[in-house]
């Protein structure tokens, strides 16, 4: 989730999981991806401001910095990614980022945000557009992208339930300004509520927050005044018209800074009520300094509504909003400053337009008063002002004597600790995430709550309570179970009835064959044949073909491989003409193999593509492609050279045999391979038919085949003449051959390997300090590195493997 705040996402399981507040499973139990929900702040995380959280909820600009700093961290996360936004309320610090996330970066998700926030958020980024960039440089967006985004944004009623994308979320009333909202999103079953700014008090026009009914799972929650308490309501108008009236008595003028909407509203029913009161202050001026507040006030009166039951009741006689003593100043142009006034003016953190500008003018004048109404962010002037210095820069950079009066009151529509305390209380989430707060107040906070948490009589079940800083990621973990829901005829077995003797029938046990769908975390048990009816999902059938090259083995030496590894599931495929065909041959009733289209030289491999199917297909596959490296796949020459051996060259490198033209092997009872020859050039000459060898098949294990060396001197004796014949290999004589591939294989990977003179194969790790004896003829292995010493054996056994091969071979070719 991503707000100016936190950020959830991959979600959990799709069944509401009781299990959610239990500890984490043991270091030994794996947590499945699934299983995981993730919150990022990436703006809010201890600290105030550029509200934003990985969703995303929020997306707002930073009061303290301007222009590409003011934003997020958008770094920190793909807008790509992002598939809903949601605004909880127009203030600046919640907000002012949108246009920029629309249109300036990836994103191309959804926004939503109640239909007063739409409505005053246009006028209110714009009025930000203009201030900022007169001071800033960097300014992230303009007018333009600024319209471009507010077309996109979707308006949404309090109450109503809307679903993106698996996510399903509901707006409540947080009570902190017109139309602000808490949001409460269900992802996977598992509810997180997450309350932006909220309020639980009702003041002049605003109700306080709901509480939603569900029960909540994760709360983000705003800790912006940590472990304070408000002074009640009643105290802090008093002591507000208070010193309003102590200023404007002794002849100065009283500064208020404000936001131009949320808390201004309310300032300005308190002051008009007040003046209506006191005659004797008529004549001073009270003025509301925004251009931004008068075009938005029209937006107060449309949604009356959703005031409280005090400004609808009133509202029935007059419309509250329109003040008898208050005026609105167009400009400075306009104002006269001459005698004691009241003036509320933007921004309320003083850093720059006409409240600032005020200050500057009023500040060294004792008679004048400073009254900050709200909470001011670290970083601002406003709050630097607050530990009356005597002097401050001014826009220009010139130092400013301070002599006004300062006070703070605070009528911020946040929650102050007792409130947010029974607010936690009464959700009981089973994860507390606190956002929006400085580190030292959500430090207060977090300590306290835990403290007030383990007084109670099952402090187990209390809230598990996070604090992170920007771009810290909480993990939460969440198990349950997934439940399917079955649709269309394999619910016919499901539905328990009643048998044959009035007894009802149980489903307990029965085994359910069909695919579970899953989308948007809804899971669902289909049939396959009703796909198209019940799901969104095509079924589609692959069609698998792997091409395998032949150099010399005929197809009678493949179908005899294939029946030694498949002997009871091989059979072969039936001609268009329904005969038996002489070239095709399918195993398992699953894949065929078959000579490819005019070419003997190339088999083709095909099967329906599945789990079982492929697993099949690559036991075919490795057959395939071990029939011509096989000690027992015989390879026949012409007849000239399959009977003698009297070629007087050295076997330099391992030769392959030229094709025989025709080879079919057959198996005796005693297990010998019987394989006859015909050859075209004998048959040419005499007619003669060759009399059939009898080969005697011995078991080799299947291990990798390691190249020889194209100038190796092959280390087996070569045949001497056509009436020897080649004598059975001696271990002595495998020993020799082992050695020589030995030798060669070692020295491509080692730089340090020598014949020692009795024999014995040495390899050195200089570096290391390791050495590894080798004795071929005894095939033993002296080493004290065992992970050295097993990887040299595993070598060794391969190189075994391959020089009995090549005996094999040579044995074969000079014995017809």
């Amino acid at each position: 989730m991503s707000s100016n705040g936190p950020g959830l996402p991959a979600a959990p399981p799709m069944k509401p999981m009781p299990a959610i507040g239990s500890p984490p499973p043991s270091t030994g139990a794996r947590m499945r991806e699934e299983e995981m929900m993730y919150f990022t702040p990436i703006g809010a995380g201890s600290e105030v401001g550029r509200s934003c959280h990985v969703l995303k909820l929020d997306c707002g600009a930073h009061p303290a910095y301007n222009g590409l700093g003011a934003l997020p961290f958008f770094d920190e996360i793909d807008p790509a990614e992002i598939d809903l936004v949601l605004i909880t309320h127009f203030h600046i610090d919640h907000c002012a980022s949108l246009p920029y996330l629309m249109e300036k970066t990836t994103f191309r998700g959804r926004v939503f945000m109640t239909h007063p926030t739409k409505a005053i958020f246009r006028w209110m980024l714009s009025d930000y557009v203009r201030v900022s960039a007169s001071s800033a440089d960097d300014m992230p967006y303009d007018e333009h992208d600024l319209q471009s985004a507010y077309d996109r944004i979707e308006a949404i009623d309090f109450h109503q339930v809307v679903e993106v994308e698996g996510v399903r979320f509901t707006a409540y009333n947080a009570g902190h300004v017109l139309g602000a909202a808490m949001f409460q999103i269900e992802i996977a079953g598992v509810r997180v509520l997450y309350t932006g700014d909220y309020s639980r008090e009702e003041d002049r026009h605003l109700m306080s927050a709901e509480l939603p009914r569900d029960a909540v799972d994760v709360l983000v929650c705003e800790s912006t005044y940590g472990v304070q308490n408000h002074t009640p309501r009643t105290e802090r108008e008093a002591r507000f018209t208070s010193l309003v009236h102590s200023i404007v008595s002794r002849g100065g003028r009283c500064l208020i800074p404000i936001f131009a909407l949320g808390r201004a509203q309310e300032l300005l029913l308190i002051l008009d009520e007040y003046w209506a009161e006191h005659p004797e202050l008529h004549h001073i001026p009270v003025y509301y300094a925004s251009n931004l507040a008068r075009k938005c006030m029209a937006v107060y009166q449309t949604y009356m509504n959703m005031m409280n039951e005090h400004i609808r009741r009133q509202f029935t006689t007059n419309n509250p909003f329109v003040f008898k003593h208050i005026s609105y100043l167009r400009s400075m142009a306009s104002f006269d400053d001459v005698g004691p006034c009241v003036m509320l003016a933007a921004p309320a953190m003083l850093q720059s337009g006409l409240s600032r500008e005020l200050l500057e003018m009023w500040c060294p004048d004792k008679k004048n008063g400073l009254i900050i109404p709200g909470y001011v962010v670290e970083g601002t002037l406003g709050k630097h002002i607050l530990s009356e210095p005597s002097e401050i820069a001014s826009y220009s950079g010139s130092k400013l004597p301070v002599r006004c009066s300062i006070d703070y009151i605070s009528f911020s529509a946040h929650v102050d600790y007792a409130q947010n305390r029974e607010f936690i209380n009464l959700v009981h989430p089973s994860h507390l995430i606190l956002v929006h707060g400085e580190t030292n107040m959500m430090t207060r906070l977090r300590n306290a709550l835990h403290a007030a948490w383990q007084q109670e009589e099952n402090p187990e079940s209390a809230p598990k309570i996070h604090a992170p800083k920007n771009a810290e990621r909480v993990s939460l973990h969440f198990k349950g179970e997934k439940y399917a829901r079955a649709l269309g005829q394999i619910t016919t077995g499901l539905i328990g009835g009643t048998g044959s003797d009035g007894s009802s029938s149980s489903t307990a046990g029965l085994v359910v064959q069909g695919l579970v769908v899953a989308k948007d975390f809804h899971y669902h048990l289909v049939a396959v044949d009703e796909l198209r009816e019940l799901t969104d999902l095509r079924p589609a059938t692959i069609h698998m073909r792997q091409y395998v090259p032949l150099e010399s083995a005929t197809w009678e030496l493949v179908v005899w491989h294939l029946g030694v590894v498949f002997p009871e599931d091989l059979e072969q495929v039936a001609s268009p003409e329904g005969k038996p065909s002489k070239s095709a041959v399918r195993v398992c009733d699953v894949v065929t193999v078959s000579y490819a289209p005019g070419n003997r030289r190339e088999l083709i491999v095909e099967w329906i593509g599945n789990p079982v199917n492929d697993v099949i297909a690559d036991s075919v596959l490795a057959v395939l492609l071990h029939v011509e490296s096989s000690p027992v796949a015989v390879k026949m020459t012409s007849s000239g050279q399959s009977k003698t051996c009297g070629h007087g060259h050295q076997h330099r490198h391992h030769h392959r045999a030229a094709p025989a033209a025709d080879v079919k092997p057959a198996v005796d009872a005693d297990g010998d391979v019987h394989i006859s020859e015909a050859s075209n050039d004998d048959a040419a000459t005499d007619g003669a038919k060759s009399e059939p060898a009898v080969v005697k098949t011995e078991t080799v294990p299947a291990t990798e085949q390691l190249p020889a060396a194209d100038n190796q001197l092959d280390p087996i004796p070569a045949c001497e003449d056509d009436s020897t014949a080649f004598p059975s290999p001696t271990f002595e004589d495998l020993a020799a051959a082992v050695r020589a591939d030995l030798l060669e294989f070692l020295s491509l990977s080692y730089d340090s390997v020598e014949e020692a003179d009795d024999g014995t194969v040495v390899v050195r790790l200089p570096d290391d300090g390791i050495e590894c004896t080798v004795d071929v003829a005894k095939l033993s292995i002296e080493c004290d590195h065992a992970g050295f010493r097993q990887r040299i054996q595993d070598v060794v056994e391969r190189v075994g493997m391959t020089a009995s091969a090549k005996w094999m071979d040579k044995w074969i070719e000079c014995n017809p």
